[in-house]
């Protein structure tokens, strides 16, 4: 696939501002703070309709302003398609594709494929569960675009027994004061069951795919002296793969923990809880060694990423490197180059072109960014 351009319209500091690309490789260069990396969030948005950032939707848009409007125009196999997002204030967004408005997001989602690699990608090691959580669900979503409903739907049933809690919590009857016979308790722990189940099956079998090839490229860059296994440990025991299975270990789980739930009024089991483990040579991966060796975990992770996602959709996706090769060592930096080539098309945010040989930069776009504006 191939991004042809990109249209910016009160989005973060932009006001009205089109990109032509006309190169495999684009170079972004400019000093901080000046647009760079809001650029490659809209490519992120049109991808994933998540942010990296997170935050809330009115972030995205200018003050003073009601919306924001991303447009693109990306060209694939079997044609070229005009991307449409509108993000408004007050929380809802809009899409389209090729000028008709699409009722469900989750059939935007999957025509446009990208991989977001920043500096705050280190947060995957170093990071708290919530981090690798949601790295592994953005993925997902382009894997597999119908996870995004699926999410979607646990988090609103999560929120729904959360209140029941927090209710029973706040009630002046004592901790005894609901049950886990309550009628409505029951019917949140069924449908929770229900959408964890098919949260916890499509994390588990991502993560497998993915581990592999992150370990080849993790034996590559690490010149074979380190081993990564990558391993998703789920809050719910997963012995066993099928649906009625996990379902019932699940419920089991949920009935096991009940009291603690009722005592601090939160849902304590399912895939809000869940975990990705890192491990080096045998050993948790925040835990070991220098900065280095953990950058060299991310980069294998984000290019497992790119040649999964490849596998699955049978096409390159852009690749959104953002400010990252100030980051990585010049070694590491070199396999990361070397890795890309013309494969991918990317996007790349630097504050000073010292890090590209000229080979590199004879066959990119060199764009420059200042203050919301870009000029060639």
């Amino acid at each position: 696939m191939y991004l042809k351009n990109l249209h910016l319209r009160q989005f973060r500091n932009y006001q009205d501002q089109k990109v032509e690309f006309t190169a495999a490789k684009t170079i972004l260069v400019g000093n901080n703070a000046q647009g760079k990396s809001n650029l490659l969030e809209a490519v992120e948005l049109l991808a994933t309709l998540r942010s990296h950032r997170m935050g809330r939707v009115a972030d995205f848009i200018q003050e003073g302003q009601d919306i924001a409007q991303i447009n693109a125009l990306l060209e694939r196999e079997n044609g070229i398609s005009d991307l449409s997002l509108t993000l408004r204030r007050n929380g809802r967004r809009s899409v389209a594709i090729n000028g008709e408005s699409v009722r469900r997001q989750m059939d935007f989602l999957g025509v446009l494929n990208a991989v977001q690699f920043s500096s705050l990608d280190l947060d995957l090691v170093r990071g708290g569960p919530d981090v690798r959580r949601n790295w592994l669900d953005t993925l997902l979503i382009q894997l597999e675009p119908v996870y995004a409903h699926i999410l979607q739907q646990y988090n609103q049933v999560l929120r729904q027994r959360n209140a029941v809690l927090k209710k029973a919590l706040d009630s002046a009857d004592g901790i005894n004061r609901i049950s886990t016979e309550d009628s409505t308790l029951a019917i949140w722990d069924a449908q929770l069951v229900t959408t964890g189940t098919k949260v916890i099956r499509r994390r588990d079998r991502a993560i497998q795919r993915l581990a592999a090839i992150a370990a080849t490229w993790h034996a590559s860059i690490s010149g074979s002296t380190e081993v990564l296994q990558i391993n998703y440990v789920p809050s719910v025991p997963l012995a066993e793969t099928h649906p009625e299975d996990i379902q019932k270990a699940f419920l089991a789980k949920i009935q096991q923990r009940s009291a603690a739930e009722l005592y601090r009024g939160t849902t304590l089991v399912g895939p809000h809880r869940d975990e990705v483990e890192l491990i080096i040579n045998q050993t948790p991966a925040r835990q070991y060694g220098s900065q280095g060796q953990q950058r060299t975990l991310v980069l294998a992770l984000k290019l497992a990423e790119l040649e999964l996602i490849e596998q699955v959709v049978q096409a390159s996706p852009l690749l959104l490197l953002d400010d990252v090769l100030a980051e990585l060592d010049p070694f590491r930096q070199n396999q990361l180059l070397d890795a890309i080539q013309d494969r991918f098309q990317t996007l790349i945010t630097t504050t000073h072109l010292s890090s590209f040989d000229a080979q590199w930069l004879n066959s990119s776009q060199i764009l420059y960014v200042k203050s919301g504006e870009i000029v060639s």
